[in-house]
């Protein structure tokens, strides 16, 4: 995939592991990448500098804080997890405003996840189209049991509802 979307976008990761750290700066060279590995550091971070967008880990450093402090200034995030990896995680983050949601072991990804946020972003489209695609639930089944959307299951129909609904509309505009 090519990268250029993604050429000289400011980019806040956050996450309490440096070697993460390390392999997004590896993962994500075009990028200008600021590093935070606390809460605190990536609360000042995002309160006084403006980013195209936040990768912040969900346990360790507070990520649902950080997300409502990266909704208020206008930067989309995605949320990238290993521990927090349960379905009830990937609700929360749709709920409170999360652009994606990025398993650590998909993190060689990073760059294609980014990329369909920044696109969906500028083309004013709902970026979790692209994440279904790039993690169908066949991804999800073989982690948590075919019936993991069950205990949320009102959510995931409304969800796939707007999906279909989005695909749609984007379909007639073409």
């Amino acid at each position: 995939m090519s990268n250029n979307v993604l050429d000289g976008k400011r980019i806040l990761a956050v996450d309490d592991e440096p070697d993460i750290l390390e392999t997004l700066e590896d993962l994500l060279p075009m990028c200008e990448l600021v590093k935070a590995v606390s809460f605190e550091q990536a609360k000042r971070l995002l309160e006084t500098r403006d980013f195209d967008v936040a990768i912040l880990d969900i346990m360790g450093v507070g990520g649902y804080g950080l997300l409502e402090i990266a909704k208020k200034r206008g930067i989309p995030a995605v949320m990238l997890t290993a521990h927090a990896l349960t379905p009830g995680s990937i609700v929360k983050s749709i709920k409170e405003g999360a652009a994606s949601y990025v398993p650590k072991e998909e993190l060689h990804n990073i760059d294609s996840f980014l990329t369909d946020v920044l696109e969906a972003r500028k083309e004013g489209v709902n970026p979790w189209k692209s994440w279904e695609e790039r993690l169908p639930a066949s991804y999800f089944e073989r982690r948590f049991g075919a019936a993991w959307k069950d205990k949320d299951r009102d959510f995931w129909q409304t969800f796939k509802a707007g999906i279909r609904a989005r695909k749609s509309k984007e379909s007639s505009e073409k």
